[in-house]
């Protein structure tokens, strides 16, 4: 038996929440508010997991964990955040600030239950205190964010969102196009470094004889055309990331060079006579099987090794269903400007049908191209431009393929929210009337519509 606070606004959720506890063998305590919830933990009560609200009337959430994790007599207690509306934002801020999971409303028994046996096993020891981010309770519009709403992509974020609270080297895998960069730079806005400098490197796309150059700089006079010092990217990354995309391409002799680098943290310029230190965070990326390259020789296995600290997966486009409508609608609304641009249901189903071997940058252009030549505010298949999809044969299955490949919450979502829009769009955005034809409450749409990011216009 575990004593439990739940911190929310909502007496009616916690009261849910206090029952299912209650069901499982646990003891129950509630505050509404954020100070509420500190004066109960700084109390002495005995609280071992608090499920805490991101949206409170006082201070929000994320204000409140950051007071637990600053408290060396509380540090240690596991949180699970909680909101009606998961972002890549707070998701990530959550994580980075020490939360033990991040979860969405509404939450069911078994998903209760399977949390707290996950908290006992994991027997988490106390967090570090986060340093001040800078991190605003709002995403600003400047700020890079890796979108996605799927059960895949809430894992990245949750995972990023750990790897900021850290200096651990990163390498970042998945195909071409799943945003391995936007990856990179969202970790390094989390992280302590974010005042200082994130400093891109495409491996690939450098000729050889000039990388070296190109990475460690090099002294006036070093070599033929060197007519003035260079500094060289890792001494320009210090303070802050160094992100190696590409890194599967670099010729074999630059790798040892970059493995010696990074033990030591040393960087040594062409032409130089002693070395330089440099204070830097290396995240690198590759869309090739690295753990093969190795095994086949044209990739160092220690250097494999010094990279492979902390690996994230990014999954291709065509296993997170779920995330194709809301990414179109995102890089549509970008791509208009302050034109008042809408996907038809025709267009739609198109982008769902599409298998995306472009991922995220197919989909980010083809909305911009979109966004160009749609000769009105409906954005229909055909401006699309997206090949056409092979006629189902007859007796078919109905449910598309691509539902029936996907995890299960990833499916209902994508279902849920064609429909969504599809009512909205019959009833000219009559939001009571599409919630009549939804056959639910008006107040029910708006939460589930929150709940998947669909926007409301008033």
């Amino acid at each position: 038996m575990a004593n439990i606070l739940i911190v929310d606004d909502d007496a009616a959720f916690r009261d849910g929440l206090a029952e299912t506890l209650a069901d499982l063998g646990h003891r129950a305590v509630e505050a509404a508010s954020g100070r509420a919830a500190l004066s109960a933990l700084r109390d002495g009560g005995g609280v071992e997991c608090v499920f805490l609200d991101f949206r409170l009337p006082d201070l929000d959430g994320l204000a409140v964990l950051a007071q637990l994790r600053d408290d060396p007599a509380l540090a240690a207690i596991p949180v699970v955040m909680l909101t009606a509306h998961a972002t890549s934002d707070n998701t990530i801020e959550a994580m980075r600030l020490g939360a033990f999971d991040h979860l969405t409303k509404p939450i069911g028994r078994r998903d209760v239950a399977q949390l707290l046996e996950r908290i006992v096993s994991a027997n988490q020891p106390p967090a570090l205190a986060p340093s001040d981010s800078g991190f605003a309770s709002e995403p600003s519009a400047d700020r890079p964010r890796l979108l996605g709403v799927s059960a895949a992509m809430r894992d990245v974020q949750k995972q990023v969102g750990r790897a900021a609270m850290s200096d651990a080297t990163v390498l970042l895998t998945g195909e071409t196009g799943t945003g391995k960069e936007v990856a990179a730079r969202v970790l390094h806005a989390a992280s302590a470094r974010h005042a200082g400098p994130f400093v891109a490197v495409n491996c690939a796309a450098i000729p050889a004889d000039l990388l070296e150059s190109e990475l460690f700089g090099h002294r006036r006079g070093a070599f033929t055309g060197a007519h003035a010092d260079r500094a060289g990217r890792l001494i320009e990354a210090d303070g802050g990331t160094l992100f190696l995309d590409e890194i599967g391409d670099m010729p074999a002799a630059m790798q040892a060079k970059l493995l010696r680098a990074l033990q030591e943290r040393q960087v040594m310029p062409l032409g130089a006579d002693r070395p330089t230190a440099i204070d830097i965070r290396v995240v690198a990326a590759t869309h090739r099987d690295l753990a093969a390259a190795v095994a086949d020789g044209t990739f160092r296995e220690d250097l494999f090794y010094r990279l492979n600290v902390i690996p994230l997966h990014l999954p291709p486009l065509a296993e997170r269903v779920a995330d194709i409508l809301p990414l179109a609608t995102h890089f549509l609304g970008r791509a208009a400007g302050m034109r008042p641009l809408h996907l038809t249901n025709d267009a739609q189903r198109a982008l769902l049908d599409h298998r995306w071997p472009g991922n995220v940058r197919e989909l980010r252009n083809v909305m911009e191209r979109a966004a160009a030549l749609a000769p009105g505010p409906a954005v229909s298949a055909a401006d699309l431009g997206l090949p056409a999809v092979p006629a189902r044969e007859p007796g078919a299955d109905a449910v598309p393929v691509h539902l029936l490949d996907m995890p299960l919450p990833d499916a209902l979502a994508t279902v849920e929210r064609a429909a969504i829009l599809r009512a909205l769009e019959r009833a000219n955005g009559n939001r009571a009337e599409a919630a009549r034809q939804l056959g639910i409450g008006r107040q029910s749409l708006y939460a589930r519509m929150a709940n998947l990011g669909i926007e409301r216009d008033d």
